[in-house]
């Protein structure tokens, strides 16, 4: 039963990719609608133990993706998406969405950063970004974050979608 959720959560991350694409926001209905159908899709169907699956994988994806969205690297959108998909998922499914989901950002921006000629910017800022974390910690970078429109931006719903994708091609 646990893999047919998956469908569920592709369905929420595809249409949160569309969005993202189209107008660099995914709405709060689509997630929040996703995350509550999630838990009553699970509650109805495997009882307790499916709802408390479904929560695990919301806490875990989204917690995740709030750590992120702390230290300026993720929009709020890209987060809620997240603990949708992760309601969906649930904890059984959890990790390998994270991971598949964390691949397909990763080959994304890298796409990116090779399309726009800026692997040497990038490298220098990562370097920064890593000096900054290690010397204040959990704190946003002020040069270096997502609110700051001087930023490149590449929309993450797309790799939520293919690593949702990926998983759940895998899991039939």
């Amino acid at each position: 039963m646990e893999k047919y959720f998956l469908i569920g959560a592709l369905a929420v991350s595809i249409t949160g990719a569309v969005q993202d694409i189209h107008s660099r926001r995914i709405p709060n209905w689509l997630s929040y609608g996703g995350l509550i159908a999630a838990l009553l899709a699970r509650m109805f169907l495997m009882g307790m133990s499916g709802l408390a699956s479904g929560f695990l994988g919301l806490i875990g994806a989204g917690g995740v993706f709030f750590f992120l969205f702390l230290i300026g690297g993720m929009g709020g959108g890209d987060v809620k998406l997240m603990a949708a998909v992760g309601a969906w998922a649930g904890s059984e499914q959890l990790i390998s969405v994270l991971i598949a989901v964390s691949v397909a950002g990763g080959v994304i921006a890298l796409g990116a950063i090779l399309v726009r000629k800026r692997v040497a910017t990038t490298l220098l800022n990562t370097i920064d970004l890593v000096r900054h974390h290690l010397a204040h910690g959990v704190r946003q970078y002020p040069e270096l974050n997502i609110v700051k429109q001087s930023s490149q931006h590449v929309p993450f719903g797309p790799a939520i979608a293919l690593g949702t994708l990926y998983c759940l091609y895998r899991t039939f």
